[in-house]
């Protein structure tokens, strides 16, 4: 058994696509329309056939209140591994993303928090050096 998809809520698909593909650096995988909403993946560069990451609509009543406490309490509803946070942090910086918490040693890793634009804490993090 394996991951072979995973989701983040996000407000406006298209916003998210334009961040996760933009700033975040990920490939588009599928964009099938389902409804008024779109079948919408995306994956790590250079690993098409590997984890999903689908940008779910968060039109379901349980979704706003469930984003809005994550968010409220600074915790991320996900993880992305990165080579070197530092440097990452320094990247997606200087593209404009907001970090609410800078790269920070905990343990074994470093980790740092940014706001995905669309409702979500994403936290990227690499092996302390």
């Amino acid at each position: 058994m394996r991951i072979h998809i995973t989701s983040v809520f996000v407000d406006d698909q298209q916003k998210a696509l334009d961040f996760y593909t933009g700033k975040l650096g990920f490939v588009l995988k599928n964009d099938v329309p389902a409804g008024a909403d779109r079948w919408l993946t995306v994956t790590a560069p250079g690993d098409a056939d590997g984890v999903e990451l689908l940008l779910e609509p968060s039109g379901h009543p349980a979704v706003a209140p469930f984003k809005k406490a994550l968010a409220a309490d600074g915790i991320p509803f996900t993880s992305f591994a990165v080579d070197d946070c530092r440097a990452e942090y320094e990247r997606l910086s200087g593209l404009g993303v907001h970090f609410t918490q800078e790269p920070a040693e905990m343990g074994p890793m470093v980790m740092a928090v940014l706001d995905d634009t669309c409702g979500n804490l994403i936290c990227i993090a690499s092996s302390t050096p």
